[in-house]
């Protein structure tokens, strides 16, 4: 009688511990049943250094695109945890040889892609040569604000300690984030998050290449998240006055190397040939000789637009209209950058003017 008293009473008194725990379990748990589902994210290759391979693991050089979306992805450990993944091969080439076309053919592919409803966010592959310059099409010509990464590599996939397997777990990590959405384009290379319009290559070999000189990088990843402290400024993606959707091709667009005892005769023999616009990597702020400002002046008379940036890497081209008759100014872009505006620029007016406005804008 005693003992069965005594083992009601604790199971009286366990019964009641337990439904008095049950609200903190139920608490506890409630984090874990509201777990976000992992993001969807498309990765897009395009070639590059991150596809490559070479003879043996310390060559740096000399080496082939052989590797495919799928191959990529199989090289980073752990990747299918943070994302559930697919894959599109666009094209397979080294940046260099990606033309006008391709670059048309990529923005109709991304921005066809990110407008499925199953897709939160684009990753694309990258060689590193053009990347700068891809990215910077991208984000004047993807009308979403989903997150779209591209992402490279400054040593092949078979080098020791090879950054492209890091990168691309990075980039898909990041364009997973809900803080990356309506940032534009972003670069992530090395850890930090860069603008697409910012992002420049700053050196041939070294794994931190990527730099953004004046403006800084917009964050890092750090510890499998992604930390942002800046916002590009500039107008981008789905405020962008650029459509390429019905393009087939783009107006042609060439660059000058301003220097001691440049020719006038380089300006005249672009005009022959049929181009509609040229920048000038002109010196500091946009300067030119002599020789090189009256044969600008020239070929713009032959309407032909031309752009003033700067060969130094950085800094800002201001307004002088006293420095050169009918050229536009560059703003802080690099001339390779200031090339892909000025295409786009020409797709929708001739007018110098609202092509200076344009690059006030962007």
């Amino acid at each position: 009688m005693g003992t069965g008293t005594h083992c009601t009473r604790r199971a009286l008194i366990a019964g009641t511990v337990a439904l008095a725990l049950s609200p903190k379990l139920a608490a506890a748990a409630a984090p874990l049943a509201k777990q976000q589902p992992l993001p969807n994210i498309a990765i897009l290759g395009t070639g590059g250094t991150i596809a490559s391979g070479a003879s043996s693991s310390t060559q740096l050089t000399r080496y082939k695109v052989d590797r495919t979306v799928d191959q990529l992805v199989a090289a980073v450990p752990g990747i299918d945890a943070i994302a559930r993944l697919s894959g599109e091969q666009v094209f397979n080439v080294g940046s260099g040889n990606i033309t006008d076309q391709q670059l048309l053919q990529l923005a109709r592919r991304v921005n066809t892609v990110l407008a499925s409803s199953d897709v939160d966010g684009v990753v694309i592959t990258h060689g590193t040569d053009t990347l700068e310059e891809t990215a910077y099409f991208l984000n004047l010509t993807v009308k979403n604000a989903k997150p779209i990464v591209i992402v490279g590599a400054m040593r092949p996939a078979t080098a020791m300690s090879a950054d492209g397997p890091l990168n691309l777990y990075n980039a898909v990590l990041l364009a997973g984030s809900p803080e990356a959405r309506g940032k534009g384009v972003l670069v992530m290379m090395n850890d930090r998050i860069l603008s697409a319009r910012e992002a420049t290559k700053s050196n041939a070999d070294a794994v931190d290449a990527f730099k953004s000189a004046e403006q800084g990088a917009l964050g890092a990843v750090v510890g499998g998240k992604p930390y942002f402290y800046q916002a590009p400024m500039r107008r981008h993606t789905t405020v962008s006055e650029f459509d390429v959707s019905k393009l087939t091709r783009l107006p042609r667009v060439d660059i000058l190397y301003e220097h001691q005892g440049a020719s006038a005769e380089l300006y005249s023999a672009l005009a022959d040939l049929g181009t509609k616009g040229i920048v000038v990597a002109a010196f500091g702020r946009g300067g030119l000789s002599a020789i090189s400002a009256r044969a600008a002046a020239e070929v713009n008379r032959r309407h032909v637009i031309v752009v003033r940036s700067s060969r130094v890497g950085s800094g800002t081209v201001p307004h002088s209209p006293n420095l050169s008759v009918g050229t536009v100014t560059g703003d802080s872009l690099n001339p390779q950058k200031a090339r892909i505006l000025l295409m786009l620029a020409l797709t929708k007016t001739k007018d110098p003017s609202e092509i200076q406005r344009y690059f006030d804008t962007y």
